[in-house]
């Protein structure tokens, strides 16, 4: 199975880029959500990144409920 960079649909505080970087990267998504504030803050390369993520990067497949 090919592992794909998706927007999380369930772990989403503003767009979902953080939730899905950290089920992508399989870590903590307060930790990625810290590094993209600090990255933000000190160079302002987190909120361009950011940007350019939430739009370029896709929303998970939704689940396909099973219909009886």
């Amino acid at each position: 199975m090919v592992k794909r960079l998706y927007k999380s649909r369930k772990d989403k505080k503003l767009c979902g880029v953080c939730g899905g970087l950290a089920e992508y990267l399989m870590c903590d998504p307060t930790l990625i959500r810290l590094a993209t504030v600090l990255l933000a803050l000190c160079f302002g390369g987190g909120l361009f990144a950011y940007i350019v993520a939430a739009i370029v990067v896709p929303y998970e497949p939704a689940p396909e409920s099973v219909l009886e």
